[in-house]
């Protein structure tokens, strides 16, 4: 009998500071232990994502697409919790890709990148599942801690977020506090009738890689291999576990395996690759892209006409502009034209030089910050 279960957490190659799954080799992996689905949530990034899904679809799995997060709360120097997300639908796609971007944007602290925990509401984490971290997630902590009030606190936070969709994460990995908060864990989750979930922290796909998973970290922590004083955060048996052997592991808590399959069942994100997508510009005061680029363009032509008499030349530029417009936009080009109007028109006004006529003045030798102050303007 085919054992039921899925990994919902999987780091790969692009999870810089811990991996060495390849994704090809993970795809293999998965369909030689005859597993329907897998997720990919490395470190605070998606980079992995299209190859993954490609991947996952040619090989006939399904592709559950996720992230790990590092979670803070402000003010507090605390070191960071996890939690992994993982997308339902293309909303939940969405709300993980404003995340990540406000992450690197507002959120990074000694160039690692982190969500802070104020940021996170009902509806910006609608259409995402949650996996709380394990012992490395708040509620973990503050059990292996032995703070059952913080974790309950904790876990009406995740509630008032997630509701149904917040799962408490189990692992046995040989970490020395796991029973400890596996047991805590169960109980709780019994007590507030939230489901618990199975997984296995995967960072390598055998466990002949763990040597190489360790020069890799040591390669990013900047250690040497042969260091017995240096900081051990993983295992050997962090690897790409079968069903079987999951079964095995987690043989007492079988509701922790079924929950990863349902899990499984419950992500469903569709992307739909290969097909171009043009920015839509913000026209001032509504109305169509195409006819504010022919206003703009009116105008420009009418400025450097000025001071011109030859009618029928005048004429000639109006029929090109025209039919130039026409072109770009029955091709629906109109935003494209405006978004690159409106950041080379912002380079002029700072300064910037931007515009055809710099690669010819480069070739020429005349390079404009070459020339006394301010004669970088275009």
């Amino acid at each position: 009998m085919t054992v039921g279960f899925v990994h919902l957490r999987v780091h790969t190659e692009y999870s810089l500071v811990d991996s060495v799954v390849r994704v090809e080799e993970l795809v293999n992996a998965v369909l030689a232990a005859e597993m329907p689905a897998v997720a990919l949530t490395d470190q605070s990034n998606l980079f992995g994502m299209v190859k993954f899904y490609r991947a996952a679809i040619e090989g006939g799995i399904k592709p559950v697409v996720g992230v790990d997060l590092l979670v803070r709360e402000a003010g507090e120097r605390t070191p960071p919790s996890r939690l992994t997300l993982l997308c339902q639908s293309e909303g939940g796609y969405r709300n993980v890709t404003r995340l990540l971007s406000r992450a690197y944007l507002e959120g990074q602290h000694r160039g690692v990148a982190m969500i802070e925990h104020g940021w996170l509401s009902p509806e910006g984490v609608s259409g995402l599942i949650a996996l709380s971290g394990a012992t490395e997630g708040d509620v973990g902590r503050a059990l292996v801690n032995g703070r059952e009030a913080e974790a309950e606190r904790a876990l009406n936070d995740w509630l008032d977020l997630f509701g149904d969709r917040f799962y408490l994460e189990l692992q046995r990995v040989g970490r020395a506090e796991e029973e400890g908060y596996i047991a805590l864990a169960v109980a709780l989750g019994a007590r507030r009738a939230v489901p618990v979930v199975a997984t296995n922290d995967v960072r390598f796909i055998k466990p002949e890689d763990f040597e190489s998973h360790e020069a890799r970290v040591c390669i990013y922590d900047g250690a040497l291999l042969a260091d017995t004083a240096r900081v051990r955060r993983y295992t050997a048996q962090q690897y790409l576990r079968t069903p079987r052997e999951m079964a095995l592991l987690f043989a007492d808590i079988p509701e922790a395996l079924a929950n990863s399959v349902e899990i499984a069942r419950r992500s469903s994100l569709i992307l739909r690759l290969g097909e171009t997508h043009m920015p839509q510009y913000p026209v001032p005061g509504g109305g169509s892209a195409a006819d504010f680029l022919r206003e703009e363009a009116a105008h420009g032509l009418a400025r450097r006409l000025i001071g011109r008499s030859d009618a029928a030349q005048i004429e000639r530029r109006r029929e090109r502009l025209k039919s130039e417009l026409d072109v770009i936009c029955q091709m629906g080009f109109a935003s494209y034209f405006l978004i690159v109007a409106d950041f080379i028109r912002w380079s002029r006004e700072n300064a910037i030089p931007a515009g055809p006529w710099l690669g010819r003045r480069i070739a020429r030798g005349l390079l404009p910050w070459d020339h006394g102050p301010g004669s970088a303007r275009i």
